[in-house]
């Protein structure tokens, strides 16, 4: 039996993860990681910043509880610099950009998986860490990043940096059972997480306002809304690093009597001129592509075929048609039209049930054409 590390957030997932560890017969160690600070972090401008804090002690709480419950021990660790320094400052140049990246694939890469894995195997000299992530993986007799059973709560995409050295390190207790399953592991044995709410929002700062938190580190600059097809301003954006490719809701676009009576959709941006370009069509054609270039690969596995990718989180896989290496970390990949490929978020590729990796989209064409969604205007 090996000597594991879990990290125990305080939630079901991991808190089962740490049962079926210890059934298992390993020696189970609790550690709680706090990688976000609201009183060191800039974050005073946050009216929700008293219950954030309340919510961080009251996961530590829960994390005590489920600790006790399995007669494990649980430390504490503080990873709070970091993750201000090799997450939140890349995450905020990226909107300050323009993209909108994903911070979970990041936190994963250098907190959870590394500054986590450093602390296990030096303070504990640990075989293995663990997590509550929905995912598997296989060790021998080679590394494999597999989905989790539960296709709706797989997590992989935001694994797809991972090293294999990380991964050969790593367990997922929970990945080859589904999410009901979890909740009713954790009611028969009475943990005190088994109905706790799932956490969603920003890895590690939680659920709240995302326009409001922006605010406190990216300054406000009204700019117009444009219509694409006629290049009518429609009405003025709070600030173009607050919107995404695709994005519908949270507009604040109202009737218009120069304009249709229908949704609008955000189509491209113009950084240089602080323009975000709209359109009245979910499927509008400055919404396609049918070819992007990925950067920063991070390829896992052997297998050298790409079969599919995800280019958002629970989004349908899209079948791959070509691809071509352009270097050991770039790659050009060719699909099916697809809406809102949005440039600085993850693309993860797959083979069937096996996560090759994935990287950051960064150009996005159709036939050639870059698409008009990011310092461009509407050629």
């Amino acid at each position: 039996m090996a000597k594991v590390v879990v990290g125990l957030s305080g939630g079901v997932d991991s808190s089962v993860a740490a049962y079926l560890l210890k059934e298992q017969g390993h020696e189970v160690i609790g550690l709680f990681m706090q990688n976000w600070d609201p009183l060191l972090n800039n974050d005073l401008a946050d009216p929700y910043i008293d219950q954030e804090i309340c919510q961080a002690q009251e996961d530590y709480n829960d994390a005590k509880l489920v600790a006790e419950k399995l007669g494990i021990e649980i430390h504490r660790v503080n990873f709070v610099k970091e993750y201000w320094e090799n997450v939140f400052e890349y995450f905020i140049s990226q909107y300050k950009k323009g993209r909108t990246p994903n911070p979970d694939v990041l936190c994963n890469k250098y907190i959870k998986f590394h500054c986590f894995l450093e602390y296990a195997q030096k303070e504990f000299a640990c075989d293995y860490i663990a997590m509550g992530h929905y995912a598997q993986v296989i060790h021998h007799p080679e590394v494999k990043l597999l989905r989790a059973v539960d296709e709706n709560k797989d997590q992989t995409y935001f694994l797809e940096q991972l090293s294999e050295e990380q991964l050969k390190k790593s367990l997922f207790p929970i990945g080859h059972l589904e999410k009901s399953e979890v909740r009713k592991i954790a009611n028969e044995v009475n943990l005190v997480t088994a109905n706790k709410k799932d956490s969603t929002g920003i890895c590690f700062i939680g659920e709240r306002n995302f326009v409001n938190f922006l605010t406190n580190y990216i300054e406000q600059k009204s700019g117009d809304f444009i219509d694409i097809e006629t290049n009518k301003i429609v009405a003025k954006h709070k600030g173009l690093s607050f919107y995404t490719i695709g994005q519908r809701r949270g507009l604040g676009i109202g009737g218009n009597k120069n304009f249709e009576n229908a949704s609008w959709y955000v189509v491209g941006k113009d950084i240089k001129n602080n323009i975000v370009y709209i359109a009245q069509d979910d499927n509008s054609i400055y919404l396609q592509s049918n070819n992007c270039i990925v950067i920063g690969v991070n390829y896992i596995s052997k297998n050298e075929k790409i079969s599919s990718v995800k280019f958002r989180y629970r989004s349908k896989d899209v079948e791959i048609i070509d691809y071509k290496w352009i270097s050991k970390t770039e790659i050009k990949l060719y699909y099916p039209n697809t809406l809102a490929v949005t440039p600085g978020q993850a693309c993860v590729f797959y083979n069937g049930q096996e996560c090759l990796g994935g990287g950051e989209i960064d150009q996005v064409s159709l036939d050639g054409e870059t698409r008009v969604y990011e310092n461009s205007n509407n050629n």
